[in-house]
Formats: C-alpha cells, structure tokens, sequence
C-alpha cells in the first residue's frame, strides 16, 4: 500500500490516523485513557466499495442513520461477519423488524412504542441488542430524543423489556461552532447519567456517554464521552446535508 493520493485505501487510512491521533489529543488534555474512548465511524451514505475498504483497515464497527439503507449494507456485506453495525438514527415502530435482523447496538431509543416493538421482535429471534436513550439536550424541536427531565421515569420503564440491555445515553449537541453554546449539551448528558447512575433499576446500565462527531468530539471528550461518532472527518464530505438525516434542520454549522 502507498500513500499516494489516489490510493483510496491510503487515504482513508490517513484520515482515520488523524482522528484518532486528535482522540488521543483531546483525551490527554482531559486526564484521560485514550482507551476510555470508543471511535464509531459514521457510515452513512458512504458506498459499499469505501466500506470494505475500510474494514481492510481494521474498522469493525459502522454507524449508520436510515435503516434502509443500513440494512442494504448490511446484506451486501454479510461475508464480513465481524462487522457490527449500530443504528444511530431516529427509528419508527414498523421498522424494528429490520432492526432487530442486522443491528449490534441502537443509540437513539427515546419511546416506548419503539422499545416495546424491538424486544417483540428480538424475541422472535433470540436476540438481544445494546440500546442507548436518546436525549435532547439543546431543547430544539427539531430533534428527536427525550427531555433531560424525562430520561429518568423513561428508563425506570425499560427493565421491562428483556432483550434490550441498556448501556447509557445519546445526544446530538446544538450545531454551533461556538464551544459555549455546545460544551452545556455534554455537561447536562454527563450530569444526568451520573444521576441516574444512582437510581437506574437492576440490569440497567448508565456507563455509556455517546455524544460528540466531527466537529465537536474534542469538547465532549472533555465531557465525559465514552462514544465519539465521527462521519466525515474520516470518510470526507457527503452529497447530502445533515438535514436530509435530521429533519427540520436548515443547515448544520459544522461536520458531523
């Protein structure tokens, strides 16, 4: 392998040394493990060629937003059986079924509709997932996940639901490049996980911080983050705006 700039595997290669050479950073300016810190590259709308790629590299873990287009993926590249795919978009009620087929961990469960119908369907097929509650932090309406004063009745409910494991929290800061609007978003995740940390039932786990992508990972790093979930800063730019996979968003101030 060359570093070439039209060697697609180099490149990728480079990128993905960047980002976690900037975790390792951000971790030591914290005081913390760089093992502490979990990268998930964000996959989506990148194509299955770039995808194999970067399993070739070493990567074993892809976010993806849509379950259609997760599940695609997932199917066409089903002979890599050590890829685990995790869902970290928004998820309706008549689409767990899918979920429930490919999917390794789901970070933004926030309803229990969509709780009740994806244990329904682990069930039928043995099968447990990782589940993360999506919180929104920012309070724009524009954003799926529960209010901050929410979370806590919301996972008392979820020991219900046997096939989920609940490992922790989500969530999408305020799109600003100003660290002091988006520094509160992880402060608020941090505090109330720690909270609930004290009064989560039996067999509910609130050790996972999933918050911080591209542009922001550094500041959540300093938070607490235990996930960052970095898209672009390793497969470059999409042909589509963040608002195409968050609705009611105009424009995304920086890359996720």
């Amino acid at each position: 392998m060359t570093d070439a700039p039209n060697d697609p595997a180099a490149a990728l290669r480079s990128r993905l040394d960047a980002v976690r050479a900037r975790i390792k950073d951000a971790c030591h300016a914290a005081g913390r493990d760089p093992a502490q810190v979990r990268l998930l590259p964000v996959s989506k709308t990148v194509d299955e060629t770039r995808l194999r790629l970067a399993h070739a590299i070493g990567l074993r873990e892809l976010g993806e937003n849509k379950v259609q287009e997760a599940l695609g993926k997932a199917e066409a590249m089903a002979d890599l059986d050590d890829l685990r795919w995790v869902l970290i978009g928004h998820l309706q009620t008549n689409k767990a079924k899918y979920v429930a087929r490919f999917a390794r961990e789901f970070q933004a469960l926030d309803s229990l509709r969509v709780a009740e119908a994806l244990d329904r369907q682990l069930q039928a097929k043995g099968r447990a997932l990782d589940v993360l509650v999506q919180v929104n932090t920012s309070a724009e309406s524009s954003k799926f996940g529960l209010a901050p004063d929410e979370v806590a009745g919301f996972v008392r409910q979820l020991g219900a639901f046997s096939s989920l494991r609940v490992r922790g929290l989500m969530t999408l800061a305020l799109f600003s490049p100003d660290p002091a609007l988006v520094r509160p978003c992880f402060v608020r995740l941090r505090t109330l996980r720690d909270r609930l940390r004290q009064e989560a039932p039996s067999g509910v786990a609130m050790d996972e911080l999933s918050m911080g992508m591209s542009g922001d990972f550094a500041l959540a790093i300093a938070e607490g983050a235990t996930t960052v979930r970095v898209g672009t800063a390793i497969f470059g730019d999409r042909g589509l705006p963040d608002s195409h996979y968050w609705p009611g968003l105009a424009s995304a101030a920086q890359p996720r």
